[in-house]
């Protein structure tokens, strides 16, 4: 696996990369794997559902910003120009709660 250089603390992924041999890569590196394991696993092994709820969440944003065409699509020519709109995508979904709090 490539890492950035910045090593994060903990990696959250599915039950897809549920294998041993992904689980002790991580461990030797220092990352705390959250992984829940499948079903079929023989020896169980603990998960942190709190910490994984977190993934849900970066999921469902991804999702929502599939659905702006202008993203999904990238339309844009520069890295820079597709930056933009990302965050002013972000910013859409964000405004509305910001908003109706205060």
């Amino acid at each position: 696996m490539a890492l950035p250089l910045n090593k994060p603390k903990a990696l959250l992924a599915d039950k897809g990369y549920d294998g041993d041999a992904v689980r002790s890569n991580l461990l030797m590196r220092g990352i705390l794997p959250i992984i829940p394991p499948k079903a079929n696993r023989r020896e169980h092994i603990p998960c942190d559902f709190r910490r994984y709820r977190d993934r849900n969440r970066i999921e469902r944003m991804f999702g929502y910003l599939k659905h702006q065409r202008r993203i999904a699509t990238r339309y844009d020519k520069t890295a820079l120009s597709f930056a933009s709109f990302l965050n002013l995508a972000a910013i859409r979904k964000w405004l509305p709660n910001f908003v109706n709090r205060t």
